[in-house]
């Protein structure tokens, strides 16, 4: 039974919508960011595919995925890192885009150095990742680490993720495509990445 207004007007449901925020009315090509290190930067060059898919494996559009990453040498660029090690002036060390149709977005980088982590253990090269998607009001932070790394054995930070889990952090080899690694995002359900309390 539909409800009535004062008036006797039949009162008709509006369609439910997931809540913002909607990145693609304010994320263009002047504040998107697609390449990491620009061509001349030091280190072995990388193209990354991020997908993002919720719950039933589909994907998920409209999505803004931000990375921070160190450069070759395994120093970000920002002051607060304050290793004595040069800045490379080619390499950005950010990118930020939004997944389209396909739930895909992609970044033109370098494969980042080691960094030290907790008691100045060297971490394994990795990707720091934030997700903001609709219906989420909260930054998901997660990595991205890049599967077959020798150093992954020994990274302090995925040693405290349980084992069965750290696959959904490691990007893969695009088969027939040297160079470029791709790495999927799922939001929740059986394949749920692995996100961070920070």
């Amino acid at each position: 039974m539909r409800a009535k207004s004062k008036t006797g007007r039949v009162l008709e449901p509006t369609p439910w919508c997931t809540v913002g925020p909607y990145f693609s009315v304010t994320v263009n090509d002047s504040n998107s960011v697609r390449a990491i290190a620009a061509p001349d930067a030091k280190g072995e060059r990388v193209k990354l595919i991020c997908a993002v898919f919720d719950r039933d494996g589909k994907p998920v559009t409209d999505t803004l995925v931000e990375i921070w990453q160190a450069n070759a040498d395994g120093k970000y660029n920002h002051p607060a890192d304050r290793q004595e090690k040069s800045i490379d002036s080619p390499f950005r060390g950010f990118g930020r885009q939004i997944t389209d149709e396909n739930g895909a977005c992609e970044f033109e980088t370098i494969m980042p150095g080691r960094v030290p982590g907790p008691r100045g253990a060297l971490q394994a090269p990795h990707l720091e990742v934030g997700v903001f998607t609709r219906g989420v009001l909260k930054l998901l932070a997660t990595r991205i680490y890049f599967s077959g790394d020798a150093a992954n054995a020994e990274c302090p930070v995925l040693a405290l993720v349980p084992k069965t889990r750290r696959a959904t952090l490691m990007a893969l080899p695009v088969a027939g495509q040297p160079g470029t690694w791709r790495h999927e995002i799922h939001l929740s359900g059986p394949k749920e990445t692995v996100f961070f309390d920070v």
